[in-house]
């Protein structure tokens, strides 16, 4: 970070990290420093996606040759590298002062700082050369978003499934009641063979259909990018080698194919949004779940989703240059470290826990799960510390989406672990914004939806008949 950007303490400091510093803090003082300076010239950024889609973001930073100058380019490479997880593009217009764009595309080439960020979004996500385009405001596209109906389809025999790191959740649902439901812990990610993957989850759908007259359609949710139903990326299959990797991009078409049936499949953090909004009956839901990674999903205030990544285990909500790394894209300070199994390992040292080795992820974390439900306060103050971390990412998301709802779930927010999170997220917001603590509620499922509204929401995936979308 430049030294004229300024990093804010927060009220609340995390009980195992006082030196978290909010993303949200840091941009509010930089624009308000900018204000202050008399307003400052506009930066522009526009994400274009795939077919033309683009989605645009406004601020404002000092104008070249200001003496706070040096503070644009760390403020607007943290928003353009949010935006770009956030939104999903592969190429991105930069409209503002020319230094910034410029700097922006020498960071994340193929021989930058983010390096990482350009292979994955150009060459895995899109396959299409990531390309940054600097830029005067007036030269940036205008937007042309894309969003469009999820979900909601309850009538007939439905098969709805959820995949996770540890676990796989199957349900059969008949007129979107849930008839049999089956839980399954597997170690997806650790197996190479894509004939597993195909077994593994045929045996789960073969075991719901059993329970059903028919099968009429199946929905499914998983962490990872999803397109036309063709899996992009995804860290359950991060052991497939490259030159069998084309197995499992059309793993979920042939799955439809033997089971005969139609099949969407789309990221599971859309799916908790959608199984949110359809619990709530209201919209405007950010779902945000705590498993091995972070997954996020949008349903927006007219009940669509907007095509969006919302990949936002890679966006930053920590700006202390000194914040955890996280081991896949080398970055500091992004949300797969703050809200995920990964930040309860992160956290345990310091908590005075010993994590055992040679277990499964999902032992390390019932292992800490136990020791706070039986009271251990450094466990608890790993919950509480991921309370604060929530509230100050909260009110960071709220600067990108227009929220009514937060819903917290996840395997972190089993048993005591949710409340906390939530008290302290709720303290966050009263404390240091309360005019997002009047407008946003922040809950977490019950425990029955918890455990199964995922699979069941995703059920409700595929329209029957001529109204059948595609993913």
């Amino acid at each position: 970070m430049h030294q004229d950007f300024q990093l804010v303490k927060p009220r609340m400091t995390p009980p195992l990290d006082p030196g978290f510093r909010p993303a949200v803090l840091a941009n509010r003082a930089f624009q308000a420093a900018v204000a202050a300076a008399g307003g400052g010239v506009p930066l522009l950024f526009g994400v274009e996606q795939l077919n033309g889609v683009v989605s645009r973001f406004e601020t404002r930073v000092f104008p070249a040759g200001h003496p706070q100058a040096g503070a644009n380019l760390p403020y607007a490479e943290r928003l353009f590298k949010f935006l770009l997880w956030q939104r999903g593009g592969w190429r991105i217009y930069v409209g503002g002062p020319l230094d910034i764009g410029s700097a922006l595309r020498a960071i994340y080439a193929p021989d930058g700082a983010r390096a990482f960020d350009y292979h994955f979004m150009g060459e895995d996500v899109y396959e299409r050369p990531f390309t940054v385009v600097p830029c005067a405001p007036e030269d940036v596209p205008p937007a042309r978003e894309s969003g469009r109906p999820l979900g909601r389809h309850l009538e007939g025999c439905r098969i709805g499934f959820d995949l996770g790191a540890s676990d796989r959740k199957v349900s059969a649902v008949v007129d979107g009641k849930a008839i049999y439901s089956e839980e399954v812990v597997w170690e997806p990610s650790v197996h190479s063979d894509p004939a597993y993957h195909y077994r593994e989850i045929m045996a789960s759908l073969r075991a719901a259909a059993a329970k059903l007259p028919r099968v009429d359609a199946i929905g499914g949710s998983a962490a990872g990018i999803y397109v036309d139903n063709q899996v992009r990326v995804a860290s359950l299959f991060r052991a497939v080698p490259q030159e069998r990797y084309q197995e499992i991009r059309t793993l979920f078409l042939r799955i439809r194919d033997e089971m005969g049936a139609p099949l969407e499949i789309v990221n599971d953090g859309d799916v908790t949004a959608l199984a949110g909004a359809m619990s709530l009956e209201d919209n405007g839901v950010l779902g945000i779940a705590l498993g091995s990674s972070q997954a996020a999903g949008y349903v927006a205030p007219d009940g669509t989703i907007t095509g969006w990544l919302n990949e936002l285990a890679f966006a930053p909500v920590d700006y202390n240059p000194d914040a955890s790394t996280d081991e896949w894209s080398g970055d500091r300070g992004v949300g797969a470290t703050y809200f995920s199994q990964q930040c309860v390992f992160r956290l345990a040292p310091r908590a005075g826990i010993a994590l055992p080795e040679d277990v499964t992820p999902a032992a390390k974390l019932k292992f800490v799960q136990e020791k706070l439900e039986a009271g251990h306060a450094g466990a608890r103050q790993i919950w509480e510390t991921m309370g604060v971390y929530m509230g100050y990412a909260i009110a960071h998301y709220a600067d990108f989406y227009d929220l009514r709802h937060v819903l917290i779930l996840g395997r972190c927010t089993s048993g005591s672990g949710g409340q906390l999170i939530l008290d302290g997220a709720n303290t966050v917001l009263a404390e240091e914004f309360p005019e997002l603590a009047a407008r946003i509620h922040i809950q977490l499922p019950d425990e029955k939806s918890r455990r199964v509204g995922q699979s069941i929401a995703a059920a409700s995936l595929p329209a029957l008949g001529h109204q059948q979308t595609r993913s």
